[in-house]
């Protein structure tokens, strides 16, 4: 082989290998979300991090209903794909977690079957967590595997203020 296809060959070994390990560090993190940012006097304000939000936006209740979410309850919500081998990762995680801590209601939502749904909640890989407080509040989120000591802490945080 002559030297540029070998070059081109090691730059494309060295260019996929970071992605993956990119990915595998910034995939299943459980991040916090904060609001929408407010307008004000027709800007966008930034803030400056979770700390600053007051308040994180209620998701409509209907929207819950059409997922299957029950109001008054902390809910890991999963979307997910028939053939997805992550996603069935994630559901015995859940399960493990939900049968630990009975006060946790696992649902898992087909993402195909709920296209409009998944649009707007800005999901856009399976599979995709959301921890919604008892309030509906999505409160963290996860794309990806999380552990399962990172989803006991998220929710431990949550269900001292239940």
């Amino acid at each position: 082989m002559d030297p540029v296809g070998l070059s081109a060959v090691a730059v494309v070994l060295v260019a996929g290998v970071g992605v993956g390990l990119w990915r595998r560090r910034v995939d299943g993190r459980l991040r916090p979300v904060a609001p929408a940012p407010v307008p004000v006097d027709g800007a966008v304000e930034q803030t400056g991090g979770v700390e600053d939000v007051q308040e994180i936006e209620r998701l409509d209740p209907a929207l819950l209903a059409r997922l299957g979410a029950e109001p008054g309850r902390v809910t890991l919500l999963q979307f997910s794909t028939a053939f997805c081998a992550p996603c069935r990762a994630l559901r015995r995680i859940s399960a493990e977690v939900v049968a630990l801590l009975p006060e946790v209601r696992h649902v898992e939502v087909d993402a195909e079957s709920h296209l409009d749904e998944v649009r707007e909640l800005n999901i856009w890989r399976t599979p995709t967590l959301l921890i919604l407080d008892a309030d509906g509040r999505v409160t963290r989120r996860a794309t990806g595997i999380p552990t399962k000591p990172h989803l006991i802490a998220a929710l431990a945080a949550l269900l001292r203020s239940v």
